[in-house]
Order: C-alpha cells, then sequence, then structure tokens
C-alpha cells in the first residue's frame, strides 16, 4: 500500500504596498488639486492687488486669505486621494487588525507624498496663478516679475517703483523729446537698460542685504533719472530718495509676507498628510467592509 501525501501549497506571500493604488490616489488628489486652483483663480484669489491700500495691510491679508486657500485644497484634494487609494489598495486577509489601520494610513500618507512630488513640477504654474495676487510683493519668496533689458528679473514690489522713477517730465523735455520720451538716450542708450540697472541696485540694497543705497549708487541714480526724465538735478534727488524710502518699506513688507506664505505653505503641506492618511484608514475600513 502506497501512502500519499499531500502538500498544501503556501500561498505567495502579498504585498504590504499597493502601489497602483498609491499611484491613482496621488493622481487623484493632484488633480483635484487643480480643479480646485483653478476654481480659486475664477471667484478671484489671483487679482487680490496688495498696492490697493496700505501696502503691508494689504499684503498681509492677503498672504493670510491666500494662505487658508492653500490649506483647504490640500485637506480636500489629499482626502480625497487617500479615500481612492483605502478603497483600491489590496486586502490583506492575514494580518491583524492594528497592521490593517497602519498599512491605510501609510498608504494615504504615500498618495499624498506622491502627488505632492509630482504636483511641484506639473502644478507649480497653477499655484502661482492662484497666490499671484497674495504673493505679489512677496520678494524672494514669491513671483517673481520680468523685467525688460539683459534677461534680469526684478522683484514685483519694483516693477511700480521704477515706473515712478522714469517717469518723464515731458514738459521740460524740448527739442529732440521724442526719442527720450519713447526711452533712447540720444547716444543710444535703452530705457530697458537703465530699468534694469537700477533694479539691480534696489535688488542688492533691499533683497538681501536690506543696508539701503550707498551713497555713490543714490548719486548714480539721481544722474540717471535727471538725464532720462528730464527733471532739474535737486529734483531727480527728490524723487530718488522719494522713491527709496518707499523701496524700504515695500521690500520689508515683502519679507514678511514672504515669511508668512511659507508658514501657510508648510501648514497645508502637513495638513494634506493628516487628512491623506486619515482618509486612507476610512477607505480601507469600507474595502474590508470593517466599519
Amino acid at each position: 500500500m502506497v501512502d500519499t501525501v499531500i502538500v498544501e501549497a503556501d500561498s505567495p506571500p502579498v504585498s504590504a504596498v499597493s502601489w497602483p493604488a498609491i499611484i491613482a490616489g496621488g493622481f487623484v488628489a493632484a488633480a483635484m488639486t487643480l480643479v480646485l486652483l483653478a476654481l480659486g483663480a475664477g471667484i478671484g484669489f489671483s487679482v487680490v492687488s496688495p498696492w490697493s491700500g496700505a501696502p503691508d495691510i494689504a499684503t498681509t491679508k492677503a498672504a493670510t486669505v491666500g494662505g487658508i486657500f492653500m490649506a483647504v485644497t490640500a485637506v480636500m484634494a489629499s482626502a480625497l486621494g487617500g479615500y481612492i487609494t483605502g478603497r483600491l489598495r489590496t486586502r490583506w486577509a492575514s494580518a491583524l487588525a492594528n497592521e490593517v489601520y497602519f498599512r491605510d494610513t501609510a498608504h494615504g500618507v504615500l498618495a499624498w507624498a506622491f502627488a505632492t512630488v509630482m504636483g511641484a513640477a506639473l502644478l507649480a504654474s497653477a499655484a502661482t496663478i492662484v497666490t499671484g495676487g497674495a504673493a505679489a510683493g512677496a520678494g524672494p519668496a514669491a513671483a517673481l516679475a520680468a523685467v525688460q533689458g539683459e534677461g534680469r528679473q526684478a522683484s514685483a514690489w519694483q516693477a511700480p517703483l521704477l515706473d515712478r522713477l522714469f517717469r518723464p517730465d515731458y514738459a521740460a523735455l524740448t527739442g529732440g523729446a521724442g526719442a527720450r520720451a519713447a526711452g533712447v538716450f540720444a547716444g543710444g542708450r535703452d530705457l530697458a537698460v537703465d530699468r534694469a540697472a537700477a533694479s539691480r541696485l534696489f535688488a542688492t540694497a533691499y533683497d538681501r542685504s536690506g543696508t539701503g543705497l550707498t551713497a555713490d549708487d543714490r548719486q548714480y541714480l539721481v544722474q540717471m533719472v535727471a538725464a532720462r526724465t528730464g527733471l532739474a538735478p535737486a529734483d531727480a534727488e527728490r524723487r530718488v530718495v522719494a522713491i527709496e524710502a518707499e523701496a524700504r518699506i515695500a521690500a520689508d513688507t515683502a519679507r514678511r509676507v514672504g515669511m508668512h506664505l511659507s508658514f501657510w505653505l508648510v501648514a497645508s503641506m502637513l495638513l494634506g498628510a493628516v487628512a491623506a492618511g486619515l482618509a486612507a484608514t476610512e477607505g480601507g475600513a469600507a474595502r474590508d467592509e470593517r466599519s
């Protein structure tokens, strides 16, 4: 008599990480973020003007509004992506309840991380549109506005100041005033070159060191403004001094608003991670009918 031995094959191990579910949830979160950002632009978050009142008050309010919207967007989009991840992930039949809970939470956080990394490249332009109104004037920490000449960039708060600095006195311009008023010196020097030079001086004085213009730089600006605008040297100096004072206030406000937006950005990311983890847990519970 031959004994028959029946060997039960072990079931193949199931991975603790369901990457398809994570990727799917991450894409959903990123897409929802894009939708909410477009909605925010449509209802006016991108047209908040930091110059509509006192600069320090207006920009702070705009930064607060933009920060709250970023936080709400992160929570809603991350929660949706996390829930989708929890519902789509592989069922762990042999895992303990505590382990399933941990894995679901981890899957939600991974979906949030995937969406965040992907959104850093794909959704940066959309985020700039929505937060542009709040970030205008936020200096180094926010959007930069392009200016003419030599491919340089100036902080957004500099643009209106440069416009006023080089505003010509048409009544004083005579003779060859047409060419000068159009932005070209008799010697062929373009207005964009002078704007770029003034922008670099302000950037060096306030964007980085914050020490202000040196006497030589101030005198150079006075000569430039007098030659460009047709103002008398004394009037050009008064204009430069007035614009310098406004630039100092604008730069200080820009730094404060930049810090404000940075804190809101960190808070919105952390809230998004928490929302994704909790939503994935709920989605996993629904998937396993463990409610």
